[in-house]
């Protein structure tokens, strides 16, 4: 069964954020509610780039139906070689309510998605409790999966305890200077560390199985890394501090890295995609330590065309005109390392 609703007395670490918003490892105390942006992007509206059926998750999330994403705007990590820069930092996006918030989960769900996908969601997590609830309400009945880069407040996470049935999370960085000077983010590892510890407490203190019977997640963690060209020593400490923290989680080593137009007009070792070599030594020291549940990728990985079409599909509701996508020029465009 799903996550259950039950009333959770750590979500009102929710409450301040319309006036002060400290979701967010960046504590930037937007006043979100007057309608100044955070950090990332985000002010009081939900905006949401694209809602559709996505085959491209780790096998027991996407299956054969597809995983019910949705890809929220804006993003409280700043990494120079993202591939979706056009929400992240871009702002593409369509303001919703919650209320169509849920209706979206519904239509998801309606298509035959396996679960609910919640992408970057990070700075709207303080709607999200009330929306699955509704949504539970209202019948929905498949998982909640909250796909997040790892950098999260531990009291945020606590705070979607009962909301959440699969965290799906990245783990980037072990080296504090390459998270900063790639993601702005510099104490990225510590963070991260911390976020996976809570996230591995909440699926161990949960009940239930952790798959049906097809062999898709109904609750549980996966461990995501992408290999970054030219930094695999980074990637081998950072498998190193998952199993240290972790033991023994599902992990899923990614080859998939595309150099965006930023990175290949930049040059360096970000230009171009990784070494097949590089990638192989990366997956050996995860059998090495142990790791006995690894999703890992093959050929084909790179290249922009497994990247969605963000155009706002599925965003408006079915009765209504398609909204206009609201743009915002990126701040980080042409800026240099």
């Amino acid at each position: 069964m799903p996550a259950r609703m039950d009333r959770n007395p750590d979500a009102s670490f929710f409450e301040g954020t319309p006036r002060c918003c400290e979701l967010c490892p960046r504590r930037c105390r937007a006043a979100r509610a007057a309608g100044e942006r955070g950090v990332c992007g985000a002010a009081d509206e939900i905006r949401v780039a694209r809602a559709a059926l996505h085959m491209w998750e780790e096998p027991p999330i996407s299956g054969t139906a597809g995983s019910g994403a949705i890809f929220f705007s804006g993003c409280s990590m700043a990494c120079v070689y993202c591939q979706n820069q056009e929400i992240s930092v871009g702002g593409f996006g369509v303001p919703i309510s919650s209320a169509r918030l849920v209706e979206i989960m519904l239509e998801l769900q309606d298509a035959g998605a396996a679960n609910i996908n919640l992408v970057t969601a990070t700075h709207y997590a303080w709607a999200l409790p009330d929306a699955v609830s509704t949504a539970r309400r209202r019948g929905l009945d498949i998982p909640i999966v909250y796909n997040t880069s790892g950098y999260e407040r531990v009291s945020a996470l606590r705070a979607l305890t009962g909301t959440v049935d699969v965290w799906l999370t990245d783990f980037k960085y072990a080296d504090g200077a390459l998270a900063g000077r790639l993601s702005g983010a510099p104490d990225y590892p510590e963070i991260a560390r911390r976020a996976l510890i809570e996230m591995a407490s909440q699926v161990e203190r949960g009940a239930g199985e952790l798959f049906d019977k097809a062999g898709m997640l109904k609750r549980g963690l996966i461990v995501r890394h992408l290999v970054l060209p030219g930094h695999v020593d980074d990637s081998l400490r950072v498998l190193d501090l998952i199993w240290k923290t972790a033991g023994d989680v599902a992990i899923s080593v990614m080859n998939q890295y595309t150099p965006n137009n930023r990175m290949r007009a930049q040059g360096g070792a970000l230009c171009g995609p990784l070494a097949d070599a590089d990638y192989e030594r990366v997956l050996d020291h995860a059998d090495d330590l142990g790791f006995s549940t690894m999703y890992w990728q093959q050929g084909g990985t790179v290249g922009e065309s497994f990247i969605p079409p963000f155009d706002a599909t599925g965003v408006a509701a079915r009765e209504e005109e398609p909204a206009s996508p609201q743009v915002r020029k990126s701040p980080a465009e042409g800026e240099p390392l």
